[in-house]
């Protein structure tokens, strides 16, 4: 076991994807369908031979700097893992293409949820439990890799706390030059993964009570704890277990917004910790003041539609606001079955503009959200509050101790920082996007669902079922990009680049 985890990082993550293999052959064993065991056990064989050659190869390879080749396998995973998952697709969907199947795996690996495949009956059980399980798996790898290699370097979030001479790569190298990545990887790991493992099977208990078919209460809760949004043509509108399992996903999401869930500093979580997280605490700002002000507007905009002034009607849109604003906040993107409701009360149409702007925002920090994440929000809030305030007494000085001094000052200098990259980021998407063939609506979507890894944006906002599947390879190859920059984070991608943090 120990020669096993002192193997690099990515040999690893390769022997872990081919034996997930043998998850979805089993459910193909249990529906006789001999032809899917078969594409499956032959692909998890052939590619556990490989992983053990490499192994054998590599046995003996140790990095002088283990955080800084952990961060390139990370790289290379999202980019290249994607190869190899994609073959079991490429017997078992031979009309798809494989640049598509590609497409398909970055998208779940990534937890992005993006699909090509616009009519869900044309897969088989087995290839859609293969594509949650990936995306489950995807978030699994995020949660680790964001404790063990991104918090050791202050990326991912974690430079809001950091000193300014830490944000410096080539400093927070040096800092972490006696650590050996590759513990951190084990010990977070084996801490991580029975909580991500025992959520999805509580939830997918509760959705099961609750009148959802066995296949897609697994499937749902996957996609809920990994914030992938993949489901297998059913989704939360049309669900079995109705709002009882849309409340179940929701109590995950806003459990799943704070880190403190999967890294608590203590031995347990606490409500008292919850509660005092900035986190937690600004997404129940927006899951209560947006869906307040849909809700009200219903009176301010005058409607005079009289069916839907009744006690009922009312309380479902409410929760339609409250249910879709937290999930795509959180960059799953689940939509109520109450959400059609919602948008007759608050008589917007589609409320396009503020789904993009929620994922934009995103979840926590070391969570499987995508997006800004909502600690960069917090540090700007708080900047421009005390500018302000400076704004009538100049010569005021700002309290609340020395942490939240340097959350207004380094920490908003460097999520400002952040916040421009991803919106230079995704004027390059969307430029390229242009190229492509796409206009400008377009291009603004389909660059924002990318680079927040919220993939169900697409078909929402633009009101295309088939939207992934229609554009051409150009632009499918762009968004490959986009989505691997945005689970990576800009932060990340450049420290990759800077000369620094390759000098010994």
């Amino acid at each position: 076991m120990n020669m096993i985890l002192r193997l690099p990082f990515l040999v690893i993550l390769m022997g872990i994807a081919s034996l997930a293999m043998l998850v979805p052959m089993a459910l193909a064993v249990r529906l006789d369908d001999f032809f899917t065991v078969r594409v499956f056990l032959d692909c998890a064989g052939l590619f556990l031979l490989l992983t053990g050659l490499i192994a054998l190869a590599t046995v003996n390879f140790r990095p002088e700097n283990t955080a800084r080749s952990h961060l390139i396998a990370l790289f290379v995973a999202f980019a290249g893992l994607p190869v190899m998952l994609a073959v079991p697709l490429l017997y078992l969907v031979p009309d798809a293409g494989f640049f598509r199947l590609y497409f398909e795996m970055v998208s779940c690996l990534t937890t992005t949820g993006a699909t090509i495949f616009d009519d869900p009956a044309r897969l088989s059980e087995p290839v859609h439990l293969w594509r949650a399980l990936v995306g489950w798996l995807g978030g699994l790898l995020i949660l680790v890799a964001a404790i063990s290699i991104f918090a050791p370097l202050n990326l991912g979030g974690f430079e809001i706390y950091a000193s300014r001479a830490e944000n410096d790569v080539s400093g927070g190298m040096t800092r972490i030059r006696a650590a050996d990545a590759a513990e951190r990887l084990v010990a977070f790991g084996f801490r991580i993964t029975p909580i991500y493992l025992g959520l999805t099977v509580l939830l997918a208990f509760g959705l099961l009570v609750s009148g959802e078919r066995a296949f897609n209460a697994v499937i749902l809760a996957m996609a809920t704890l990994s914030t992938s949004g993949i489901t297998a043509g059913t989704g939360m509108e049309t669900s079995g277990a109705g709002t009882p399992g849309e409340l179940l996903v929701l109590l995950l999401l806003i459990l799943t917004v704070s880190r403190l869930v999967f890294t608590a500093e203590r031995r347990s979580l606490t409500l008292a910790m919850l509660f005092g997280d900035k986190e937690f605490r600004l997404m129940l700002v927006f899951i209560t003041v947006l869906p307040g002000l849909l809700f009200l507007r219903h009176w301010y905009g005058a409607l005079e539609v009289n069916e839907q002034e009744d006690a009922l009607a009312a309380l479902q849109a409410l929760w339609g606001s409250v249910f879709t604003t937290l999930s795509f906040l959180t960059t799953t993107g689940f939509v109520s079955a109450h959400w059609d409701t919602a948008q007759h009360w608050s008589g917007l149409g589609t409320p396009g503009l503020i789904l993009l702007v929620l994922a934009v925002m995103g979840g926590g920090v070391a969570t499987t959200a995508g997006g800004v994440k909502l600690l960069r929000i917090y540090a700007l809030y708080k900047h421009g509050m005390r500018e302000m305030q400076k704004l009538a007494l100049p010569s005021s000085v700002g309290g609340a101790g020395r942490a939240a001094r340097h959350i207004r000052r380094e920490g908003a200098y460097v999520a400002w920082l952040f916040f421009m990259l991803f919106a230079v980021a995704s004027a390059l998407i969307m430029l390229a996007l242009s190229l492509a063939g796409l206009d400008f609506s377009e291009s603004l979507v389909y660059a924002v669902a990318a680079l927040s890894t919220t993939g169900p944006l697409v078909p929402v906002v633009l009101h295309e079922t088939s939207g992934y599947a229609d554009l051409n390879e150009a632009a499918r190859a762009i968004l490959c990009l986009a989505m691997i920059v945005g689970r990576m984070e800009t932060l990340a991608i450049i420290a990759l680049m800077n000369p620094e943090f390759w000098r010994r």
